[in-house]
């Protein structure tokens, strides 16, 4: 779970060092998948009595709204027009 966590401001990161709309389009899309993978493990926790109820709901509820924050970007790029060289 941590790794899953770490990978979605990492890949958000590496996204923007690309420098290219098609780089961080891409690295946009790791990190919904990295935080998709994190939302499917949350409920392990609960299963496991590690977690209680409103620490899973607290935490799914953070992650849905970075899900929220990452689509938005996703949609924002895919409609911008392309720069001319």
């Amino acid at each position: 779970m941590r790794r899953a966590a770490v990978s979605v401001p990492s890949n958000i990161a590496e996204g923007k060092g690309r420098r290219s709309r098609k780089g961080l389009a891409h690295f946009l899309y790791q990190a919904r998948g990295s935080l998709l993978e994190l939302e499917t493990q949350l409920p392990l926790h609960v299963i496991s009595n590690t977690w209680n109820a409103i620490t899973f709901n607290n935490t799914l509820g953070k992650a849905e709204e970075v899900g929220r924050i990452l689509n938005g970007l996703v949609n924002h790029l895919q409609t911008q027009p392309d720069k001319a060289a």
